[in-house]
C-alpha cells in the first residue's frame, strides 16, 4: 500500500508527458468503476427511464381527458344524446368515426335535438377523434414499456405495490438509490408532505399514507384498517426497495412472499371483525346462565354448586325418633317462678317511672333558666331605654338654661348701645 501511494504521488515524474491536470479525470473514472463494481451496477437498471416514462404517462392521461371532453362538447351540438348512450371516451370517439352505426344510435339520431353541422366542421371533429384514438394507443404502448422496465429494475417493489405506484415512488424520490435510503415511515407518507407539515403546524393528526394509498392492498382494506395496512406495507416496501437497489438477485421472490404475508394479515384483521359480529358462526355471543352461587365483581370467587342432599328427606317416624333423642340429650332448665317474674316486672316499671320524672324535672329546670335569662335581657333593654330618655331630658334642660343666660346679657348690651348713640 505504501509503495502504491509513493508511485501515485510521483506518477507525473515517472511517466513523461503526463500532466497533473490529467490525473483528476483518471481518479474520477477509477472511483466510478469501483462504485459500479460494489453496487453491481448494470445498464439495465437505469431508473431514469422509469422517471421519464411515468411523467409522460401522467401527461398523456391529462391530455386524453382534455381532448375527450372537447370532442363531447363539440359534437354535442350536433348529437347531444350520444353522450348518454356512450359513456367511455374512446368508444365515443370511435362511434363518431364509425360508418356503420348501431340501431340504437340510429333511432336516437332520428329524434335528436341537435343542430345541423357542416361538412367542414365534421371533418375537424373527426380529426380530433383521430388524435384521441392515437394518443390512447400510444398510452397503452407506453404502459407496457413501463411495466417491463419496472419488472427489470425493481421486481420486488412491483410485486408489492404495482407498476404505477412503484414508478411514482421512484420518481418522487429522485432515484431508486435515493429511495432506498429512506425509512419505512418516510415511504409511507411520501407524496403527502403538504398535509404532513400542515398537520404539524396546526397540531392536528398527521396523514397515514401518501402515494402508497393507491396500492391494491390498501384499496382492499376496510377504512378503519387502512392505517395499519399502510404502515405494514410501507415497512415491507422499504425492504423491497433496498433489496432491488443493492441486492444481487434479479427475481421477485421476496416481494411475492411479503405480499402473501400482508394479505394474510389483512384477512386476519377482517376475520377478527367478522368473529365479533353476531351473524358469524364462530362469533356467536356466549349465553351465560344465571348462577346464584357465583359472586360478581372484583376478586370474584366461584363457589361450588350445591348438590342435592338425599339425607335431608324427611319421614314421619324418623322425625319423631329424632325429636325424642333431642329431648333426652338436652338438659332441663328450671323456669323461674311467677312471683319472681312479677317482682322483676315491677322493678322495671318503677325504674322507668323514676327516669321519666327525672327527665320532666330536668326539662322544667331548663325552661325556668331560659325564662330567667329572657327576663334579664328585657330588664337590661328597659334600663338602657330609660337612661337614654334621661340623657335627652338633661340635654334639653342645659340648652334652655343657656338660652336664658344668653338673653339678659344681650339686653344689657342693647341698652349700652342706645345710650352711646344718644
Amino acid at each position: 500500500m505504501e509503495l502504491m501511494r509513493g508511485v501515485r504521488s510521483q506518477l507525473t515524474e515517472l511517466i513523461t508527458g503526463l500532466g497533473s491536470q490529467d490525473l483528476a479525470p483518471m481518479s474520477l473514472g477509477l472511483s466510478h468503476s469501483l462504485s459500479r463494481y460494489k453496487l453491481k451496477f448494470s445498464p439495465d437498471k437505469v431508473d431514469t427511464m422509469i422517471i421519464q416514462a411515468i411523467g409522460l404517462l401522467d401527461d398523456l392521461d391529462k391530455e386524453l381527458n382534455t381532448y375527450a371532453m372537447r370532442v363531447r362538447e363539440w359534437y354535442g351540438w350536433h348529437f347531444p344524446e350520444l353522450a348518454k348512450i356512450v359513456q367511455d371516451n374512446i368508444l365515443y370517439a370511435k362511434a363518431i368515426l364509425a360508418e356503420e352505426v348501431e340501431t340504437e344510435l340510429k333511432e336516437a339520431a332520428v329524434v335528436s335535438m341537435g343542430t345541423e353541422v357542416s361538412d367542414l366542421d365534421l371533418i375537424n371533429i373527426k380529426d380530433l377523434c383521430d388524435q384521441v384514438l392515437s394518443l390512447s394507443e400510444y398510452r397503452a404502448q407506453l404502459y407496457d414499456y413501463l411495466k417491463s422496465r419496472m419488472n427489470t429494475v425493481a421486481p420486488n417493489l412491483t410485486a408489492l405495490v404495482g407498476e404505477l405506484v412503484g414508478a411514482r415512488l421512484i420518481a418522487h424520490g429522485g432515484s431508486l438509490l435515493n429511495l432506498a435510503k429512506q425509512p419505512g415511515s418516510t415511504v409511507q407518507i411520501l407524496g403527502a408532505e403538504k398535509a404532513l407539515f400542515r398537520a404539524l403546524k396546526t397540531k392536528h393528526a398527521t396523514p397515514k399514507y401518501g402515494l402508497i394509498y393507491h396500492a391494491s392492498l390498501i384499496g382492499q382494506a376496510a377504512p378503519k384498517h387502512k392505517g395499519k395496512i399502510s404502515r405494514s406495507l410501507a415497512s415491507k416496501t422499504a425492504l423491497a426497495i433496498r433489496y432491488d437497489a443493492l441486492g444481487e438477485g434479479q427475481d421477485n421472490s421476496m416481494g411475492v412472499e411479503n405480499r402473501l404475508k400482508l394479505e394474510a394479515r389483512l384477512r386476519n384483521l377482517e376475520g377478527r371483525e367478522l368473529n365479533r359480529s353476531a351473524g358469524a358462526t364462530k362469533g356467536k355471543p356466549k349465553i351465560e346462565f344465571y348462577n346464584k352461587d357465583q359472586k360478581t365483581g372484583a376478586g370474584a370467587i366461584i363457589t361450588a354448586a350445591k348438590t342435592y342432599n338425599a339425607a335431608a328427606d324427611s319421614v314421619l317416624g324418623r322425625i319423631e325418633a329424632e325429636a325424642e333423642q333431642d329431648e333426652k340429650m338436652v338438659p332441663k332448665i328450671e323456669e323461674p317462678s311467677e312471683g319472681k317474674k312479677d317482682k322483676k316486672k315491677k322493678k322495671k316499671k318503677e325504674a322507668v317511672v323514676t327516669d321519666d320524672v327525672a327527665a320532666d324535672e330536668d326539662v322544667g329546670k331548663k325552661k325556668k333558666k331560659q325564662k330567667h335569662v329572657v327576663n334579664e335581657e328585657d330588664e337590661a333593654q328597659n334600663e338602657e331605654t330609660v337612661e337614654d330618655g334621661d340623657e335627652k331630658k338633661k340635654k334639653k334642660k342645659r340648652k334652655h338654661a343657656e338660652t336664658e343666660i344668653e338673653t339678659p346679657s344681650k339686653k344689657k348690651e342693647k341698652k349700652k348701645k342706645k345710650k352711646s348713640e344718644e
